[in-house]
């Protein structure tokens, strides 16, 4: 039974970090695409963002998602630890 707390902080750490990562691509992948776009001769499309491109914030949400999970758990795993 005191495996139980690790366990838990373990798996909120590996979400945390997962999270961090989604994050950082997210930003890594908006910038390139930003770059890239910036050295076309249409500019309208980096002046308005028109079109929406979701998948640029679908790596960010996801990595807030992801960061949620592993605080909620960690948090969980501190508290059965000094607990139980």
């Amino acid at each position: 039974m005191t495996d139980q707390p690790g366990v838990l902080m373990l798996i909120g750490g590996v979400f945390i970090l997962f999270g961090i990562g989604l994050y950082l691509w997210d930003r890594r992948e908006s910038l390139a695409y930003r770059n890239q776009l910036m050295h076309r001769p249409d500019m309208r499309e980096f002046l308005t963002n028109w079109p929406p491109h979701w998948w640029l914030k679908a790596l960010r949400l996801g990595g807030m998602i992801s960061l949620a999970i592993g605080i909620v758990l960690l948090g969980l795993g501190l508290i059965f630890h000094f607990t139980g």
